[in-house]
């Protein structure tokens, strides 16, 4: 039976493979350490779910809410993007609250494009990034996702042979899945860039309090001028270990923020409104449990980064995300990140997300998520440890099959 029209603009799901391979030995007994999804291990703050608790049957909290998110809310991530990043927000007009930041991206995605509207995206990058704008109609046209001075003009070529005009570019730094980070200066350059080309900037920021040099990553909107063409995502998945509680924001260009505010008054009627306060007790409360939660990922980083080091696959070190962009060990290059990625779940009880499920360029890598205590972890290490050992002129038996699976 044929497929319908968008979901044939879907490509098969990567992910989807990996997840069968670990289902399958898990229902064999193996105990699979999983650093596939980022999906956050860490618990939610206690204030935060006294709050929840505190607000659940209390007088029209089982009614619906408002889509765009309650007032309180909205000037709670105002005040946040005040002390982070010094950035002044009209929580009426400038802010929205959405089911995390990829229902914004994806319901941004139904509000702005028109069929056959170019989004420029970086490749690689988190999947909802472009087929957010797939499943919308658009057409994507892949730039790189390292800021470099290379981006700038990879990407003026990209708007001067693109028919139409790009209509927005999307960047993501701290990047998921390579962990670049942009500073600045970077910004400084795209504001004044979209304004000269007349495209909007859509930048994800949901990796803000995840850095671990000291240095924490700049908001776009800390340019002057940006508000005039920039929207930006954030999340409390990572920042408040809420991934289940499904939060997040858009804020910035009243233009698009209008329009996704009314794109979801259609679709949602926004999250649980005790969710939704206790979303504002964690951006408003004690922020210690950040630093604290970032600490974590920093030492669990360099657990990996050591263990799996001396195991023999050597993993750049990351300086934000949750993740590793790791490259494939040398002998399993060949192979291909999907191929390694089912084989590692099978002969070594880890799993990792395949990079080709990120775009092309991810080929040759695999991402690593910082999703399990650091015991787990080092067990991790040894078994790819023996794994390594093994090597594949051993497993000559086992890659012949999993390519053709």
């Amino acid at each position: 039976m044929e497929e319908f029209h968008r979901i044939r603009r879907l490509p098969p799901y990567v992910f989807e493979q990996v997840n069968r391979a670990k289902a399958a030995a898990r229902n064999a007994g193996a105990d699979i350490i999983d650093l596939g999804m980022g999906n956050p291990d860490l618990p939610t703050p206690a204030h935060v779910i006294e709050k929840l608790k505190d607000t659940i049957g209390k007088p029209r909290t089982d009614r619906y809410s408002a889509s765009k998110g309650i007032a309180g809310l909205r000037r709670a991530q105002a005040a946040y993007y005040a002390r982070r990043f010094g950035v002044k927000l009209n929580p009426e007009s400038q802010v929205v609250a959405t089911l995390g930041s990829k229902e914004g991206f994806a319901n941004v995605a139904q509000a702005i494009t028109a069929p056959g509207d170019v989004i420029l995206v970086p490749d690689p990058s988190y999947p909802i990034h472009a087929f957010g704008f797939l499943m919308a109609g658009g057409v994507i046209r892949s730039v790189p996702s390292e800021p470099t001075p290379d981006f700038f003009s990879t990407l003026e070529r990209a708007i001067l042979h693109s028919i139409p005009k790009p209509l927005a570019v999307v960047v993501c730094y701290p990047s998921n899945p390579t962990a670049y980070v942009a500073d600045l200066d970077f910004y400084r350059e795209l504001v004044p860039f979209a304004k000269k080309h007349g495209i909007f900037v859509l930048s994800d920021l949901a990796y803000a309090e995840v850095y671990f040099d000291g240095n924490p990553p700049p908001s776009v909107l800390q340019v002057p001028g940006a508000m005039d063409i920039a929207v930006e995502f954030t999340s409390m998945s990572k920042t408040y270990s809420m991934p289940g509680w499904r939060i997040g924001f858009a804020v910035g260009n009243e233009r698009i923020i209008a329009a996704l505010a009314r794109v979801k008054s259609y679709l949602d009627y926004g999250a649980f409104t005790p969710i939704q306060a206790a979303a504002t007790a964690a951006l408003n409360g004690p922020q210690d449990i950040v630093d604290f939660n970032r600490a974590l990922y920093k030492k669990r980083r360099d657990v990996l980064v050591d263990c799996f080091g001396r195991a023999g696959w050597t993993i750049p070190a990351p300086a934000a995300s949750m993740f590793a962009w790791a490259p494939l060990p040398e002998p399993f290059r060949e192979l291909g990140s999907l191929e390694f990625s089912k084989l590692l779940v099978e002969k070594a009880e880890v799993a990792v997300s395949p990079g080709t499920g990120f775009g092309e360029p991810g080929e040759g890598y695999v991402r690593i998520a910082l999703v399990e205590n650091e015991q787990r972890i080092r067990q991790a290490a040894r078994n790819i440890r023996r794994f390594l050992e093994t090597g594949p002129e051993k497993l000559h038996n086992v890659v012949p099959l999993a390519k053709r699976g």
